[in-house]
């Protein structure tokens, strides 16, 4: 598991995903927080949800220019169909255009269900442009989206799934795709240490307007029940011809609730002291027990008392594999007469 990025590094992330956001350049984006654009791609590598989020903001920018007014929108960044030095880069008409120039020789299939080879009419949708398609769906699980980001319609890409199989299946493919990517960045940001909410707690607390103290009185008594989350609460009292089963369960569900919260504060002050300290365990919190080395574990006894069996054989689990073998075979003999 790759470490939890700093603050620091998690507010540039943000200023850089906004900015690509914007512009859909990642070297400018890079530039702009005076970071070198190596480091921005390895923190990539290295981070599922950082990644999930750099896709979903390229292909953002991408659907915005479209958007707005462009003919054939941004060029997308294809993963296949294109010559060797052009994959995993940024598509140009020249080399891999989303659009037919016309003239092109594709296959097609006519009314009677036959293949045939035929040139393509021009301004028509290419193989680079389903490939940006499906890489902007991968990353962002929104079809109207992906298809703004490849200059074209929703429309068109729901017509070739209706006719292509194989277009069919990778579409699927790439909107499940997005699904899981899109659920683990989001479990990802909701864990203590992504610092994805946290800016808040970084500012100086505002000031406390003016108060008389029974205004101060009554808003402490207000929000007591709400932080403080004593047992002694109104909704955890048994209610007038509530049956026991049903009461136990509640309590039972607000328990389990409880315990989430008093986990989500641990793993909160947890990630406080990992920022400071560089380590997980608190001062106070002792070490774990080392286990002994496997050259140790010699001898071993059925009983209290008597002296190990086989003394230097080392033995795991509590049983040697031949013992269990033979024990195996007798109990078979044993049933068979």
């Amino acid at each position: 598991m790759p470490r939890p990025f700093t603050i620091a590094q998690a507010r540039e992330n943000e200023r850089f995903l906004e900015i690509l956001r914007q512009t859909g350049n990642a070297r400018f984006a890079a530039r702009e927080i005076g970071r070198r654009i190596s480091t921005l791609q390895h923190r990539r590598a290295t981070h599922a949800g950082f990644a999930q989020d750099w896709e979903g903001a390229a292909a953002a920018a991408n659907a915005a220019f479209h958007l707005a007014g462009g003919r054939r929108g941004p060029e997308g960044t294809v993963t296949g169909n294109c010559p060797p030095k052009q994959k995993m880069g940024t598509v140009t008409r020249g080399n891999c255009p989303l659009r037919t120039r016309g003239g092109e020789a594709v296959v097609v299939r006519s009314q009677n269900g036959k293949l045939q080879l035929r040139f393509a009419h021009p301004d028509k949708l290419t193989k680079a442009a389903e490939q940006a398609f499906l890489a902007a769906l991968s990353a962002t699980a929104n079809i109207r989206l992906s298809a703004a980001a490849a200059g074209a319609s929703p429309a068109a890409f729901y017509r070739r799934r209706r006719r292509d199989p194989a277009f069919a299946r990778e579409f699927r493919l790439a909107l499940k795709m997005g699904w899981d990517r899109l659920e683990c960045a989001m479990l990802a940001a909701g864990m203590p240490e992504s610092h994805a909410d946290d800016a808040w707690r970084q500012n100086d607390p505002p000031p406390i307007p003016p108060l008389t103290a029974d205004q101060a009185l009554q808003l402490l008594w207000l929000h007591e029940k709400s932080v403080q989350q004593g047992w002694d609460m109104p909704h955890r009292r048994k209610r007038r011809g509530e049956p026991w089963e049903t009461y136990t369960e509640r309590l039972r569900a607000m328990w389990a609730v409880q315990q989430n919260r008093t986990a989500e504060d641990d793993a909160v002050r947890r990630a406080a002291q990992y920022e400071e300290t560089g380590d997980w365990r608190y001062a106070e919190e002792a070490p774990p027990v080392p286990l002994p080395p496997l050259h140790l574990v010699t001898g071993w006894s059925k009983a209290s008392g008597r002296p190990p069996h086989h003394e230097g054989v080392p033995l795991f689990g509590g049983w040697r594999i031949r013992d269990m073998k033979r024990k195996l075979v007798g109990g078979l003999r044993g049933q068979s007469t």
